[in-house]
């Protein structure tokens, strides 16, 4: 009888294993998103990627290239992390400051042009374009006076990413 029983139940778990996993939930008939590990890519192997991203859809708009800088870079770190702790997407920060204002405060005496935002869990090359997407953001990525560009972000641990990137011209 334990025999039969074993039997039976190593039967059962074979069935189990060969069935099809189940499928992914959905929301919107999307699937629920998953998270991007982006500790193991590296911040310099992300920014890279956005920049060498960005830089192309300029030139295919006819715009010259930009570079990222480091103050600007600060600038948007600073603003991704604030978004995070008012869990809200906008230009604005905690403290009312605006894109010049955390431009300034990081010794960036240049000219800012511009600032996108996203509240996301996806890729930085999946933001970009659906930055591409909308005239406004559009406007920021290939604006033609664009010679500095800031580029950061803040990973929640949900992996949701709060996603900034400021242009600007010395």
């Amino acid at each position: 009888m334990i025999r039969a029983t074993l039997t039976m139940t190593a039967l059962s778990l074979a069935l189990v294993a060969c069935a099809a996993p189940p499928a992914p939930p959905l929301v919107d008939g999307k699937p629920l998103p998953q998270k991007y590990d982006m500790a193991s890519e590296g911040r310099d192997v992300i920014q890279l990627r956005f920049l060498d991203g960005m830089n192309a859809l300029r030139q295919a708009a006819g715009v010259g290239p930009v570079a990222l800088d480091v103050q600007l870079n600060a600038a948007a770190a600073t603003h991704s992390r604030d978004m995070s702790v008012q869990n809200r997407p906008w230009h604005f920060g905690s403290d009312g400051s605006s894109p010049i204002d955390r431009a300034r405060r990081t010794g960036y005496y240049g000219r800012v042009l511009g600032e996108n935002i996203s509240e996301t869990y996806e890729t930085e090359l999946e933001t970009l374009a659906a930055w591409m997407e909308d005239p406004n953001t559009r406007a920021v990525i290939t604006d033609p006076n664009a010679q500095d560009l800031g580029f950061a972000w803040y990973q929640q641990p949900t992996g949701k990413i709060w996603w900034t990137m400021v242009t600007g011209r010395r």
